[in-house]
């Protein structure tokens, strides 16, 4: 025993159970370190966030670029109308040229007539011929009658 015991206290068998002892401890932290350790990175976090803020910086551009591409559709849809308009003016004033077209709209709405011919202007007996249901009369209260009485007897002498 002797021998042992002086094995025990050498120096060599000393440093060996130390390193043996350290090795156990780093393992054990390591395995402990990897167990607590959350599957997020520093470089993911940091990834993430540049994406985030990337995300952010360009929500309000990209909003802007889809208005304005909205606006531009809509000028352009204007322009056409407008086009379109303008060609139908052009027609217009090239019909209104013509001095049979025009004769032909004179004619139509200012009642002219040529020398030699007879004007004629119908008046349409529908809207006269109306009974008092037909004009609303029965739906309104009769002071309300009376007054329309009142108001068109007062027209007609102006």
């Amino acid at each position: 025993m002797a021998v042992k015991d002086r094995d025990r206290f050498s120096t060599a068998t000393r440093l060996r159970l130390l390193g043996e002892q350290t090795a156990a401890r780093v393992y054990r932290s390591q395995t402990r370190r990897q167990a607590r350790r959350s599957r997020l990175t520093g470089r993911a976090a940091l990834l993430a966030l540049v994406v985030c803020s990337m995300v952010v910086a360009l929500a309000y551009p990209m909003r802007q670029y889809v208005a304005q591409r909205a606006d531009i559709a809509d000028l352009k849809r204007q322009k056409a109308q407008a086009q379109q308009r303008v060609e139908q003016l052009r027609d217009l004033k090239a019909r209104w040229q013509d001095d049979a077209y025009a004769q032909q709209q004179i004619r139509r709405r200012l009642h002219y007539v040529l020398p030699g011919e007879t004007g004629y202007t119908v008046v349409d007996p529908g809207p006269v011929k109306q009974s008092r249901a037909e004009q609303g009369t029965a739906r309104r209260p009769w002071y309300t009658n009376v007054w329309y009485g009142v108001d068109k007897s007062d027209a007609a002498r102006q």
